[in-house]
């Protein structure tokens, strides 16, 4: 299993509903979890099934040091605070910007059991769900950076001290 880099058009689909949860999509949510994990610089927190070339509607996303697969989900409504994320992409190497979203969001999703769950999410695990969600509908976060007339950066390496650094790049 590969992740599909921009500008893969596998990466603009939209994903169809998962009618059916059997074994094969429970082992190809545990492929997406080994992938996610190899991802070191940056961390990998997330992973949709368009990333791999898949059209179902379902991704894996790290919710503090574990990996949960979230299937069908829907947002059920957004809360109105916002915040601006510095993203990058498993699909967009070595590019960066910032992506306003919202800090509260409410989701429905099927688990891998066929449970569904209603769960307020947020912070940190509302923006992963909202990046991931936005793959399943086709959107990169590229997209959301050219719609909100946002910058684009590039990693430039590590300063002395381990700090990261950036320059900006036009697009």
């Amino acid at each position: 299993m590969e992740v599909v880099k921009a500008p893969d058009s596998r990466l603009k689909i939209q994903t169809k509903p998962v009618k059916k949860i059997d074994q094969l999509l429970k082992n190809t949510l545990e492929e997406m979890i080994k992938v996610t994990k190899t991802f070191k610089d940056p961390e990998g927190v997330g992973l949709a099934s368009t990333q791999v070339g898949l059209d179902g509607s379902f991704f894996v996303a790290k919710k503090g040091e574990k990996f949960i697969s979230v299937i069908n989900p829907k947002i059920l409504s957004v809360g109105k605070k916002t915040k601006k994320y510095f993203e990058g992409c498993l699909s967009v190497p070595n590019m960066w910007g910032e992506v306003k979203r919202a800090l509260q969001i409410k989701v429905s999703y099927q688990t891998p059991e066929g449970k569904t769950v209603i769960i307020l999410l947020k912070g940190v695990l509302a923006w992963i769900f909202q990046h991931e969600i936005d793959h399943l509908n086709g959107i990169l976060f590229s997209n959301r950076i050219i719609e909100q007339k946002g910058k684009f950066y590039r990693f430039t390496g590590r300063d002395k001290t381990g700090t990261d650094m950036f320059e900006k790049v036009t697009i």
